[in-house]
């Protein structure tokens, strides 16, 4: 059980593919991400988000079949070996439905059901708590803010209509996803703005390019980029934080707990 607003829960990432943008892909090192997923477990992380599909900017999209050939297994595996909630980050039904078959019990949508709205009805059906990020094609807006949130209010109707309970809706405002650097920097300055909506809000911004351009540094480089935005964003009312470093992380959420 999730208590919102006592303290902030950390998601931790665990990327099976071969062309992360982050450069921490598993794809083919089934070991090395049980390794992975227990030391994130270890290191207090509250649920574990598994993808099988590279989202950064111009990755190419991969079959079902391969999404299910990268996840399923090392799934399994992980669901043996933790206790604690599995996400599957996938915008397809079929991968999402097989996950929940194999020990997944939270689905992280990166397009907000506007790919695939089946993914509402499976939620509703299995009782899964359900992600819906903010992203669109290409980072154009007249609004960028009340853009973003009508279409997370589009969302967030689409899941209610196809029955699924609002007490399991999680929202996203998607940091990188169809939006500039002046954009990402704009929403986590006014990130606070997204309680209007009344959902738990999901924050993921680790090792994202916009660190990246600020600080001129590679992925493996973007630590003390990433604190800065978990810090900031913990203190505008962010929920939960998707990280790739549990650990150091942990340290920044505990710091900016107690402070908030």
């Amino acid at each position: 059980e999730f208590r919102w607003g006592e303290r902030t829960y950390v998601m931790g990432i665990l990327n099976v593919t071969p062309d992360s943008f982050s450069g921490d892909g598993l794809d083919e090192r089934p070991d090395e991400a049980l390794a992975r997923a227990k030391e994130m477990a270890a290191q207090g992380a509250d649920i574990l988000d598994i993808g099988g599909e590279s989202t950064r900017p111009g990755a190419a999209s991969v079959s079902i079949e391969e999404e299910l050939r990268r996840v399923i297994p090392v799934l399994k595996q992980v669901a043996k070996l933790i206790s604690i909630p599995i996400s599957i980050d996938t915008y397809k039904s079929e991968v999402a439905r097989q996950a929940l078959d194999c020990g997944a019990s939270v689905i992280n949508d990166v397009w907000g059901l506007k790919e695939d709205i089946r993914l509402a009805a499976l939620a509703a059906k299995r009782g899964a708590p359900i992600i819906l990020m903010h992203n669109q094609r290409g980072a154009i807006y007249n609004n960028m803010m009340a853009e973003v949130l009508d279409s997370l209010r589009w969302s967030v109707a689409q899941a209610i209509k196809a029955g699924v309970p609002a007490e399991n809706i999680i929202i996203d405002p998607g940091i990188g996803f169809g939006k500039t650097v002046e954009h990402n920097l704009e929403i986590m300055r006014r990130l606070d703005e997204f309680s209007v909506l009344g959902y738990p809000l999901l924050l993921g911004t680790s090792r994202k390019s916009t660190i990246g351009k600020i600080l001129d540094l590679p992925p493996d480089q973007r630590l003390e980029g990433t604190a800065a935005t978990v810090a900031i964003g913990i203190a505008k009312g962010a929920d939960i934080v998707r990280v790739h470093d549990v650990g150091p992380m942990m340290r920044v959420v505990r710091m900016s707990d107690a402070i908030v």
